[in-house]
């Protein structure tokens, strides 16, 4: 049984089959059409809705894509839609800033930006709280990064951002915040469920809440599909058609969420989001920081998670060449064993992993840089848009050079073979060679050692090898010459 609240009303659902969405859920089981199906792939915002969870004495609230959510995913929480929001026939203040700025034209994606509004105006809220933050408020970038998993096809982007910036700036209160408490307990009250969720006919669904739970319940299970943020497995579903009849939640596992920092490395939960991994990451690498903030939208950072990006082992994943650049090992977990593995060694060939049956992914090492050391990460995304796309090439590049001499290098790309991988020939001309042009060029050469690129829809395979040279080349410039521009999203 799956226990949740929509809005203000406890439901429990027992029979719904494990590859649900929660769209499909709204528009055909609770009858909520205002939340939209546009493209059924998490790139259009239309089918953004809000999830409401505690976080210690208030409630968090995030904007997810209802079209690649699994119903198992609410146990516990708060599902809030843009029906939920006008009250006592008012509309909500974020709906009024719409209207009041003209803000929506054929109406098709209004609801979707509504709601990522709501969840940017609660963020925007409680930073005013604090006096360090108060008077920043809510900036346009902050606006721009909360919409841009959001798409209007009739190009209103400007009231629509003036909408935000109307919503954000107001501090009324609602509905929900004089209802927090309440809510909390509400959410509180709803006991944690181990083993079944629901079951329809011979299709279940799994919600362990603990790491032994999941070990015992995947082994027992290896046919099942892990399912963390659903992201990419939901495709199967929403693009592909086809039926997900035995999955495994990884959601409700506090040990798989958790994110701790040693003196020598960084622990990622392999059901960490993105996005509370973000601030950890780009304290400690500002480059791979940047990556993440371009990697999909808002909503996917929200749901999706470092595990099932590595698990996914897709060529073009772009945290795989990064975290190989940095020298990542894998944690794994098969009932009760342990074993601990390098990345490098974990992808085996397209889509496939070192993965044991009924094996998962447990944790995510990253070794720290020494306070003392040179060693710096750049991190470069092509891709046909700045934000919300997928990779053609993305490169990774650790590079540490003491007195103009290379001493370290490990580089890797995306998008430039079956799977994730190393530039080992190019690394072997750098080490121990003067950091400049020349030596550079005579790595670049060596890439076409390393790699021999394919030609897709994204980009041609000479496109893809000429990328990857350039990429180099601006490591260089980026960390020679720092007065020189390199980045569109750099300003002066």
């Amino acid at each position: 049984m799956i226990q949740f609240l929509l809005n203000d009303r406890l439901q429990q659902e027992t029979t719904l089959p494990p590859d649900t969405t929660v769209l499909q859920y709204l528009r055909r089981d609770a009858g909520r059409c205002g939340t939209k199906e546009g493209c059924a792939s998490g790139d259009c915002g239309a089918c953004t809705v809000v999830i409401a969870e505690p976080q210690g004495e208030a409630l968090r609230y995030t904007p997810i894509n209802a079209c690649l959510t699994f119903m198992s995913a609410l146990q516990g929480k708060q599902l809030i839609t843009v029906e939920d929001l006008k009250h006592r026939g008012e509309l909500h203040s974020v709906q009024q800033a719409m209207v009041d700025n003209h803000a929506s034209q054929c109406g098709f994606c209004t609801p979707g930006f509504v709601m990522s509004m709501f969840a940017l105006q609660k963020s925007a809220q409680k930073k005013m709280q604090s006096a360090a933050l108060a008077s920043r408020g809510a900036q346009r970038e902050e606006i721009l990064q909360a919409l841009s998993g959001n798409l209007c096809r009739c190009t209103g982007y400007r009231p629509i951002v003036d909408a935000a910036h109307s919503a954000c700036e107001l501090q009324a209160e609602d509905q929900f915040d004089r209802g927090e408490k309440v809510t909390l307990q509400r959410l509180r009250a709803i006991a944690p469920i181990a083993g079944q969720v629901t079951r329809a006919q011979d299709d279940v669904s799994l919600l362990p809440s603990s790491i032994d739970e999941l070990a015992a319940a995947y082994l027992a299970n290896p046919q099942a599909r892990l399912v963390a943020g659903g992201t990419d497995l939901a495709l199967e579903v929403t693009q592909r058609h086809q039926r997900l009849t035995q999955l495994i939640a990884l959601s409700h596992i506090p040990e798989l969420q958790a994110i701790s920092v040693t003196p020598d490395s960084l622990l990622i939960g392999a059901a960490a989001t993105l996005s509370s991994c973000l601030p950890l990451l780009e304290h400690e690498f500002p480059d791979f920081g940047a990556l993440l903030e371009r990697f999909a939208s808002q909503q996917i950072r929200n749901q999706g998670t470092f595990g099932g990006n590595i698990a996914n082992a897709s060529p073009i994943g772009d945290g795989g060449p990064v975290l190989l650049a940095l020298g990542a090992s894998l944690v794994l977990r098969r009932g009760k064993e342990q074993r601990t593995l390098p990345l490098e060694q974990f992808y085996l060939g397209y889509k496939q992993t070192a993965l044991q049956a009924g094996e998962f992914i447990e944790q995510i090492i990253i070794p720290r840089v020494a306070a003392d050391s040179s060693r710096t990460l750049k991190v470069y995304k092509v891709s046909k848009r700045l934000d919300d796309d997928i990779s053609a090439v993305c490169g990774a590049f650790h590079i540490e050079v003491r007195e103009g001499i290379v001493i370290h290098a490990s580089i890797a790309y995306g998008g430039m073979a079956a799977i994730a991988k190393r530039a080992s020939h190019c690394e072997q001309q750098l080490v121990g060679q003067v950091w400049q042009s020349t030596t550079v060029e005579r790595a670049c050469q060596a890439l076409a050692v390393d790699y021999q690129p394919i030609s897709d829809f994204r980009a041609s395979q000479e496109y893809r090898m000429q990328v990857a040279k350039n990429l180099l080349r601006r490591c260089l410039i980026e960390t020679t010459s720092s007065e020189t521009l390199m980045r569109v999203t750099q300003y002066v």
